[in-house]
């Protein structure tokens, strides 16, 4: 089912983009945390984004010349790497790597719809878009928030009940373990 190896359980949100990927995430989290999963993840962005800004000390060192810079205290590090050679968006894989996988218990992923490993497709039919699933065949549930048919052999979940989303994750994580 999955392109992708990985020590840890990998599961990915995917979704058209206004279907509240970040926004569920941000309420499943909590909730994954209570139950003591150590939880990284891995963000597509399809647009530019910096982290860093003008008048920051990391900005400007980037801007004279350092391709990567890693800011660092006592709460956390952050390491900004230029990639001005790739002419693409990086591998999902290769962003995996970058994570302290001995650290993590599991991996959420947002978007990379287009990879096949396991997945939550998040689906609001007043968008207008189609279902990613069958087509995806590596979805393991559909979360939604109006009148779909889902096929009877995915669990279907609401979009706007993130306990039971947390709880998917949960057992995903239990069974990937045995």
């Amino acid at each position: 089912m999955s392109d992708l190896d990985a020590p840890v359980p990998l599961l990915g949100f995917a979704a058209w983009s206004g279907t509240g990927k970040t926004t569920l995430l941000c309420a499943v989290l909590p909730r994954l945390r209570k139950e003591g999963l150590r939880v990284g993840l891995v963000k597509h962005a399809h647009h530019r984004f910096d982290i860093d800004h003008p008048g920051k000390d990391s900005y400007e060192l980037r801007q004279a010349g350092a391709g990567q810079v890693l800011v660092a205290s006592r709460h956390r590090w952050a390491l900004i790497r230029e990639t001005p050679e790739c002419g693409s968006d990086p591998e999902l894989d290769a962003l995996i790597g970058h994570l302290d996988l001995g650290r993590l218990d599991l991996v959420l992923v947002e978007g990379f719809r287009h990879l096949r490993f396991p997945k939550i497709e998040l689906h609001r039919p007043v968008l207008g878009k189609p279902l990613l699933y069958p087509e995806d065949d590596s979805i393991i549930a559909i979360a939604h928030d109006g009148a779909i048919d889902p096929p009877p052999s995915l669990p279907s979940l609401s979009i706007n009940e993130p306990e039971a989303v947390a709880e998917l994750i949960i057992r995903y994580v239990r069974e990937w373990n045995r």
